[in-house]
């Protein structure tokens, strides 16, 4: 196999197990209400298929991270591969509720070892510019995941395939998987581990970043559907806060000592990346929110099937798609520019989408608002994700990418929980309203980003760009820290 063909093999293999990990939340969502009446399980048996995945996958990404650099991430992407595909398969066949939630919890697990490898390999096997189209369709896929989810297993369940009802929700996965296995093996081998794959396992690290995440998501997303009291879901999520932090303190301090953390905290303090990442989250967190509330209105409100649904939400898909093609292909200053103007945007979309779902979903009117909602939020995530890659050295690429898909999740949960909230219990407007306010707030933040981390080849504001007198013979080649 020709490098270029290996090359767009590897990305395609990765790219599919990435979009087989996104989609999956969504695709149980759809498909939790034919669960329930099929298994007669408990009440609370369509949270627990959801929750059971979002919560195992949240409390073990980081460590799926760090195991890919110590063992080398082509190696642990396709154990997690292969290991989704079989908890995929055990879902599709499950005898009851019980067995369902643990081979959920097991899908989770697999998806955490999995995904944290994607942005890994890209960044270490691609360079140029075969790496920045990587990182544009890698955003794409993350940030498309959870809405072709829902238009796939609204269609999954409706055709009903050989009566297998929802059951094609998660078996779809496993013709999928067995082809990308044997693939996967030739073109992403083992990979090279990282220089400290010796080193133990940061053992307290992952105790306490589990327990902290556990803390914060659990209240988050069973509380609500639970009817838990608000100090049962306050308190815990305060401590999850809270842990989350001292383990932030723990991994930094081992890190100077000299031991090998969990988490290479260092990367947050790279120039521009704290903030990129808060308005990756937020774009992210707005639109897990907007879809679940607009999702929620169409059916609830508008009598929308579940298909239905989904398949009103195509525009905005194909508008994420198409600016993610479009953005890879501009000049470095504009492209750079894109995640300022992408979140006000969206925020005028969200507040005319509002006016428009109050009555009544006029097609051609929603879906071209659906459409520019799309392509405002590509160009606002896609060259920002670009942007962080950039900004840190491949060998720190693991610990991004648990940032990216920790981060990115939490924002989601906590976008579902909270608009999710104000859309449940107050007037129709809030929830439009606090979305705006938030996503102007991620153009601050990306505003903040842009300053302190200059794309390649544009200076800082107030510092010119002096070119580097050619070395003289015998002096060091050594490279000069900026500012110096």
């Amino acid at each position: 196999m020709s490098e270029p063909n290996r090359r767009a093999a590897l990305l395609a293999v990765v790219l599919a197990g990435q979009a087989m990990a996104s989609m999956d939340t969504s695709i149980a969502a759809v498909a939790a209400p034919a669960v329930r009446a099929d298994l007669a399980g408990p009440p609370a048996l369509a949270q627990l298929v959801l929750a059971a995945y979002t919560l195992s996958f949240a409390v073990l990404v980081v460590t799926g991270a760090r195991l890919g650099a110590r063992h080398g991430y082509g190696r642990v992407f396709l154990v997690g591969l292969a290991g989704f595909t079989a908890a995929s398969l055990a879902c599709g066949l499950a005898p009851g509720p019980y067995a369902l939630v643990l081979a959920r919890i097991a899908q989770g697990a697999a998806g955490a070892l999995m995904v944290p490898q994607v942005l890994s390999l890209i960044q270490s096997r691609l360079t140029g510019a075969a790496r920045a189209r990587a990182l544009g369709a890698y955003a794409m896929v993350l940030a498309l995941g959870v809405a072709a989810g829902q238009v796939a297993g609204g269609l999954l369940v409706t055709l009903d395939l050989a009566g297998l009802t929802w059951r094609t929700a998660f078996l779809v996965n496993v013709p999928v998987g067995l082809v990308l296995l044997p693939v996967g093996r030739r073109v992403l081998g083992g990979g090279a581990p990282a220089a400290r794959e010796r080193e133990r396992l940061d053992l307290a690290g992952v105790v306490l970043l589990s327990a902290a995440m556990l803390a914060l998501v659990l209240p988050l997303v069973l509380g609500r559907d639970l009817a838990w009291p608000l100090g049962w879901r306050v308190a815990p999520a305060a401590a999850g806060a809270a842990g989350l932090a001292l383990f932030l303190r723990y991994e930094g301090r081992l890190a100077r000592r000299g031991g090998a953390p969990l988490l290479d905290v260092t990367v947050l303090a790279r120039p521009g990346v704290p903030t990129g990442l808060l308005t990756a989250c937020v774009v992210m967190g707005c639109y897990a929110g907007f879809l679940f509330t607009l999702t929620l209105r169409l059916q609830d409100g508008l009598g929308f099937s579940a298909l239905a649904a989904g398949l009103a939400f195509l525009p905005y898909a194909v508008g994420f798609a198409l600016c993610g093609l479009v953005v890879p292909r501009l000049p470095v200053r504009l492209r750079d520019a894109l995640p300022l103007a992408g979140p006000p945007v969206l925020a005028a979309v969200v507040a005319a989408t509002a006016l428009l779902w109050s009555h009544r979903w006029p097609a051609l009117p929603g879906g071209a608002l659906l459409l520019v909602g799309g392509a405002a939020h590509a160009a606002s995530f896609s060259p920002l994700v670009t942007r962080l890659a950039a900004t840190v050295p491949a060998a720190s690429a693991a610990a991004l990418s648990a940032l990216v898909s920790t981060g990115t999740l939490l924002a989601s949960v906590l976008g579902v929980a909270g608009l999710g909230g104000l859309h449940l219990s107050l007037p129709l407007a809030v929830a439009p309203a606090a979305t705006v306010l938030v996503l102007l707030a991620g153009a601050g933040a990306a505003a903040a980003s842009r300053r302190a981390s200059p794309p390649a080849g544009i200076p800082p504001a107030g510092r010119p760009s002096v070119p580097r007198p050619p070395d003289r013979p015998g002096r060091s080649s050594r490279a000069v820290r900026p500012g110096r």
